[in-house]
């Protein structure tokens, strides 16, 4: 199991999405909602990853432009 990680982006706040790995599975949660995880696998993760580098959820972020 590895530890959470946070984006770099997000250290001036304490709210953000925090990931790690547990039994080669990928989990997700929110800083400010620890009890919920998220699992998925790593390749699903990484298609959800080259999505948002390819700015395909751009028009879901507050002040895009």
């Amino acid at each position: 199991m590895s530890d959470w990680q946070r984006p770099s982006l997000s250290s001036e706040s304490d709210v953000c999405l925090e990931v790690r790995t547990v039994d080669g599975m990928v989990e997700i949660r929110e800083s400010d909602t620890t009890e919920i995880t998220v699992r998925t696998t790593p390749k699903k993760w990484e298609a959800f990853l080259l999505g948002v580098q390819a700015g395909e959820f751009d028009h879901l972020v507050a002040d895009a432009e």
